[in-house]
């Protein structure tokens, strides 16, 4: 089983986390998995073409996916989308902002509604909100609340050695693994 995780990442938190959603789909047996960043200039289609999952990552810059990405969207699919080449294949997405918040749920819907107009299947995050009562805490999974997928938050003071939280790269971990599991029943017998 392929999965292709294709992201963009300005400072380095993004691509730590799509590490950590890399790490998560390794722990399904069979499954080969390689990370791709857009700034390195895409030229692997094949590889894409032949992905049984492709997972999507972009930081959010003023409520948005990143310009690079949305460029990779709008530039350089534009044969895959016109031959629906990736017709039926696992979809799913991650991003990563300084805020709390910082309308990361719009980079989500824009990642979701790309891999619609491909006719992708998307996969969201099956776990409710961590730290979301009196008993909750940072250190839970899915501490943003988020389940169209991963959402996490890296200091805009720290580097990406140390932002995003433990818990954010153990939530995009679970991710990575979700999607491979769900990948895996799409496969043909």
């Amino acid at each position: 089983m392929i999965i292709t995780i294709v992201y963009d990442s300005g400072y380095g938190h993004t691509e730590r986390v799509a590490k950590h959603v890399a790490q998560g789909a390794f722990e399904v047996a069979g499954t080969d998995v390689k990370t791709i960043c857009v700034n390195d200039g895409f030229t692997d289609w094949e590889r894409l073409e032949n992905s049984d999952a492709i997972i999507f990552g972009s930081p959010t810059y003023n409520g948005l996916i990143s310009a690079k990405l949305k460029q990779f969207f709008e530039d350089s699919t534009k044969a895959a989308w016109t031959q629906q080449k990736w017709r039926n294949k696992i979809a799913a997405g991650f991003t990563n902002s300084g805020a709390q918040h910082g309308d990361k749920l719009n980079s989500l819907m824009s990642m979701a509604l790309f891999a619609a107009q491909h006719g992708m299947i998307w996969v969201g995050l099956d776990l409710m909100p961590g730290n979301s009562s009196s008993t909750g805490s940072a250190a839970d999974l899915n501490r943003l609340g988020s389940w169209l997928g991963v959402m996490t938050q890296a200091n805009t003071d720290e580097p990406p050695e140390l932002s995003p939280p433990d818990s954010d790269l153990r939530t995009a971990e679970y991710f990575g693994h979700r999607v491979a599991q769900i990948a895996a029943r799409f496969l043909p017998i």
